[in-house]
């Protein structure tokens, strides 16, 4: 019954910034970690950032200090702030539910893309 939308995609140019958001249905958000995976052309899915309900976060190595990520109870959403954006930040970026509070999502959106040009 969990449905996640993201936004907030598209092309910037290296340096700039970008802002995600995961908009979340349900009346349990609170209690779910949240994340942020990405894939890249030719690449596997990894994990960009993660939020616990109580709000501990966790990053990949290839993005801490110029990600962060965020969310919003009241609002149900997930944010990701991206900035210093590079070229290898080109991907498909997806949200993922996790009511388990593991680096394992269950539920899913759809994702949308970055790219980031040079």
């Amino acid at each position: 019954q969990v449905q996640l939308v993201e936004s907030g995609g598209g092309l910037v140019q290296s340096g700039g910034s970008l802002r995600l958001a995961c908009a979340a249905s349900g009346n349990f958000f609170r209690l779910f970690a949240m994340g942020w995976y990405r894939q890249g052309p030719g690449k596997e899915r990894e994990l960009v950032a993660s939020i616990t309900g109580s709000g501990w976060t966790n990053y990949g190595d290839s993005v801490k200090g110029r990600f962060t990520i965020s969310r919003d109870n009241a609002a149900n959403t997930v944010y990701l702030q991206m900035n210093s954006l590079k070229p290898e930040d080109t991907a498909v970026y997806y949200c993922g539910a996790d009511p388990r509070q593991l680096l394992r999502p269950l539920y899913w959106g759809q994702g949308t893309q970055v790219t980031v040009s040079s």
